[in-house]
């Protein structure tokens, strides 16, 4: 595994966002297995919330019971697992819902206009782009 992927690893480990996965994972019956480039992967996640076929908490990916672990998709959400690392691990989460906040306002869909979906790469994470409400061009 390259060296950013294994600080990335630890550091998401340090910084509790894995052992939050982990936990989360476990809570909700998934099963669990080791992925690519330091990946958890957890499969089984039924719980409602958060919506989508699959999400990443540090470096765990929890798959819905429908959604397959596909190779665009494996890389969008380890580009999550890196935004966790950049953003110190658990601040991610304040900042990521806040920008899904500022995106369904402006567009209707959390995603549309979230720098961290669109960092991670909207099509990749299975989102369509949707135009902003507003401001609206005259």
């Amino acid at each position: 595994m390259p060296l950013r992927l294994r600080f990335r690893q630890l550091w998401n480990a340090a910084n509790l966002t894995t052992p939050l996965g982990l936990v989360l994972a476990l809570a909700s019956g998934c099963r669990i297995q080791r992925g690519p480039e330091g990946l958890v992967l957890a499969f089984g996640y039924r719980w409602a919330f958060p919506d989508g076929g699959a999400f990443t908490v540090g470096n765990v990916v929890l798959f819905r019971p429908h959604t397959a672990p596909t190779a665009r998709l494996l890389e969008h959400e380890s580009r999550h697992a890196t935004q966790y690392a950049w953003c110190l691990g658990l601040p991610f989460l304040v900042l990521y819902f806040t920008a899904a906040g500022w995106s369904l306002l402006r567009t209707g869909d959390p995603a549309s206009r979230n720098p961290f979906e669109r960092h991670a790469g909207l099509v990749a994470g299975g989102y369509r782009e949707r135009p902003a409400r507003w401001p609206r061009r005259r």
